[in-house]
């Protein structure tokens, strides 16, 4: 996600830093911008002059204080609520009074990010969708104290980059995430209950909805433990039971069958086309 962001805010004009906590982890995202703009080559929809220019305008780096210095900070880090609220923690003592900090956070509340720092009113939410460079939507979420200013700025920023904002209020899951994490929980409720297969209610929501991906199809592209610790967020903060992740799906991340990065979810990635994988049912 956070290659994907600083790509779209590079090929808008904007002087962009990636920061991550190795190298390894900068070439691989490096690597990844590199692949992406190559395909837009490719397909005609850039010149291979934009794709200079774009590179030229994203720095690299493992320093903290190099990330500090900008104006609009994007976090994209872990769901992990303590791994963010340290980095934040740390960047609010480097970041100048001015600087705007944004979470991509998918189902965290602002609100608990922006109380570990001193500017909650500098504190908003840019929630991308994946693929970054595909995806036009960008939720923009506005807690208790962002500031009008902050809010416009962060709305402004997304459309500058080509993306289509919408206003959300925080709460978790905000609008997407609140919508589809049910839906996608109850496709396996409905798979373990016996209602129809795997490939059944694919179709069946494909076909039926016109969907362009089925439940399960959708959940191993984002990563079945992605949507299990979104749910485990929800749940915590509803308490409502159609947030509650069904056992299959935890089974499922237990034993390491994450979808399509891990090669095995709902369907079995060793074989082309993908087909239904044994879940034991």
């Amino acid at each position: 996600m956070g290659s994907g962001i600083a790509q779209m805010a590079a090929g808008a004009g904007i002087t962009t830093v990636v920061r991550d906590i190795t190298d390894g982890a900068l070439a691989k995202g490096r690597a990844s911008i590199e692949q992406s703009l190559a395909k837009f080559v490719e397909k005609g929809k850039l010149t291979v002059d934009h794709r200079q220019a774009t590179l030229d305008r994203l720095e690299f780096t493992t320093d903290l204080a190099r990330v500090a210095a900008a104006d609009l900070v994007i976090e994209a880090v872990y769901e992990d609520l303590d791994v963010k609220n340290a980095l934040w923690t740390e960047l609010d003592r480097m970041a100048p009074e001015r600087a705007i900090f944004a979470s991509n956070t998918s189902s965290l509340t602002i609100a608990a990010m922006a109380a570990v720092t001193k500017r909650p009113d500098r504190f908003v939410g840019l929630h991308f969708f994946s693929p970054v460079q595909l995806m036009t939507l960008v939720e923009v979420v506005r807690t208790v104290t962002t500031s009008k200013e902050t809010f416009e700025a962060a709305f402004a920023f997304a459309k500058r980059i080509g993306k289509a904002p919408i206003a959300a209020k925080d709460s978790a899951g905000f609008v997407v995430n609140l919508l589809l994490v049910p839906y996608m929980l109850d496709a396996v409720r409905a798979l373990e209950r016996g209602v129809a297969s795997v490939t059944d209610i694919d179709t069946g929501m494909k076909l039926g909805c016109n969907h362009p991906m089925g439940p399960f199809t959708l959940l191993d592209f984002t990563g079945l433990d992605i949507c299990f610790h979104a749910a485990e967020i929800m749940f915590k903060e509803y308490r409502e039971p159609r947030y509650a992740p069904p056992p299959l799906l935890k089974r499922l991340v237990l034993l390491g069958y994450l979808g399509r990065k891990s090669g095995r979810g709902f369907y079995d990635y060793s074989t082309n086309p993908p087909r239904p994988a044994d879940l034991g049912l």
